[in-house]
């Protein structure tokens, strides 16, 4: 962990509670609570993120024919 955030919640298994970002849906931000909800987004007064991992972890980035690409080999980037 590098203790920075914008490192930090790219660098292990990401896991957010709370408020949905409204610009990952389609339209989103233009829309109202009740819209935004209807769409499957969420509103919540929090939104918290944290990131859990350990050197048991391997993580593969998937592309859309099958192939797979190592992102993370024993809970370190792949090189």
């Amino acid at each position: 962990m590098f203790y920075e955030t914008l490192f930090d919640e790219n660098a292990a298994c990401h896991l957010a509670m709370g408020r949905c970002y409204p610009g990952n849906i389609e339209g989103g931000g233009e829309m109202d609570d009740a819209a935004l909800a209807r769409a499957g987004g969420n509103h919540s007064q929090i939104h918290i993120d944290w990131m859990i991992g350990s050197g048991e972890i391997d993580i593969d980035g998937l592309a859309p024919n099958g192939d797979r690409t190592p992102v993370f080999r024993k809970g370190e980037w792949a090189a």
